[in-house]
């Protein structure tokens, strides 16, 4: 499949450009392509060489945190669920271990942690794929869970609506905790069925119980704050847990008196190699997409979006943020600008930014994901986790748009 969607993406940039110069007459227009490729491959170095230092700081202190036992320790936490979810992985194995930090990480907002134990997640689970080139049914639904993780601290949106002058940048927190989980729940959903995974399990649903009386504990007590305070004490929580496991990390590993600093030499060395590994995959999917958004075919489909609406009578003042759900899978870096750019042209309070900032929220860059996790471990086929990540995409964005009408009614 993503063979195709990679072909897709290159035939209607080309084809688009070429309507642009023949009917149109407009014979730059193949030049900007070209450029957007150009411009695409050197973001793509740049990404992978911008997460080499990220890589070898996390890597180093997962390679400690693993020799001082605390990836066992995660891993017997969540083995008896995740034994559930991915039953072809030992009972004990390191991959429970990575595949529970990383999403842990991501649960707290903790992005720049997540990526590189999420790519250790990979490796380990690679150690038991009988076919190094096509995905297992553990891969695929650790990278469905990893796209559409549920975030409880969306830090960096309310970073983003602070900067451009919100007065309540924290006032998207509720509507992008019930976006995400929205798209957490389908995603697991859809990979389970294509999988035939069962979730009617007493396990299963017990860990689920436990899972929303911890939410609603959370949410409670950040509800009960001014919401003006919600954004810092978000960010004050990301950031103490953060120090705590890096410092849980390296005492854990002193006081099994193992080696800590060369052990973190030996990870971080790791870091280094798989950051610079990635490249190639990060290139070929980047470029395709500078290639679809430099020849206009976003905006042809959200032409396309309000004409259907406005055909059935539907509001249509969400649309202008459609812009930032159609990157979002797509490229990070790109949703992001298409966020920031509705939030500059509409205002950052206007309906569509708001839209924007929750659906930015709501998932993490599906594409992306699967490139950078697919391309560390050398996979080619996909098994599910393209579907299911783009299920729990459009989910999130639904849930997003939904909840925005409801805590933030347009003025008609």
């Amino acid at each position: 499949m993503l063979n195709a969607l990679w072909l897709l993406f290159f035939a209607l940039s080309v084809a688009m450009t070429a309507y642009q110069a023949i009917f149109l007459g407009d014979i730059d227009s193949f030049g900007r392509l070209v450029q957007a490729w150009f411009a695409a491959a050197k973001t793509s170095v740049e990404i992978s060489v911008g997460l080499v230092g990220i890589m070898t700081l996390w890597l180093g202190l997962f390679k400690v945190a693993e020799h001082a036992g605390l990836v066992s320790v995660l891993g017997r936490w969540l083995q008896p669920l995740l034994s559930r979810l991915m039953p072809e992985v030992p009972a004990g194995h390191p991959a429970f271990g990575a595949v529970t930090m990383n999403l842990s990480a991501n649960f707290l907002g903790l992005d720049n942690a997540a990526t590189p134990l999420g790519l250790q997640a990979m490796r380990e689970l690679q150690k038991l794929n009988p076919e190094p080139e096509r995905a297992t049914k553990a891969q695929s639904l650790f990278l469905v869970l990893n796209a559409s993780s549920v975030t409880l601290i969306p830090v960096s949106i309310f970073l983003y609506r602070a900067q451009q002058g919100a007065p309540d940048p924290a006032s998207v927190f509720l509507p992008i905790l019930m976006a995400t989980s929205a798209s957490t729940i389908a995603g697991l959903l859809a990979i389970c069925y294509m999988h035939k995974i069962s979730l009617w399990d007493r396990v299963v649903l017990a860990y689920a119980g436990g899972f929303a009386v911890i939410m609603a504990a959370i949410i409670s007590m950040l509800t009960s704050l001014p919401p003006s305070q919600m954004g810092p004490m978000s960010g004050a929580m990301g950031n103490t847990l953060l120090v705590a496991v890096i410092a849980i990390f390296l005492f854990a590993g002193y006081g099994r008196k193992q080696p800590v600093y060369e052990q973190f030499i030996d990870g971080a060395r790791e870091g280094f190699q798989t950051a610079i590994g990635l490249i190639p995959y990060l290139l070929a999917m980047l470029v395709a997409i500078g290639g679809l958004r430099e020849s206009g075919v976003l905006t042809l489909l959200l032409d396309g979006m309000v004409f259907l609406l406005e055909l059935f009578s539907l509001p249509t003042e969400f649309v202008p943020a459609l812009t930032t759900a159609f990157m979002k899978p797509l490229s990070g870096s790109g949703a992001r600008a298409m966020m920031l750019e509705t939030m500059q042209t509409y205002g950052v309070d206007s309906f569509p930014a708001l839209v924007a900032a929750i659906v930015q929220g709501s998932s993490e860059t599906t594409f992306y994901v699967i490139a950078v996790y697919y391309g560390v471990v050398g996979i080619k086929r996909d098994r599910g986790a393209l579907a299911g990540g783009l299920i729990a995409d459009l989910a999130g964005c639904l849930m997003a748009i939904f909840a925005a009408y409801w805590f933030f009614p347009p003025t008609l």
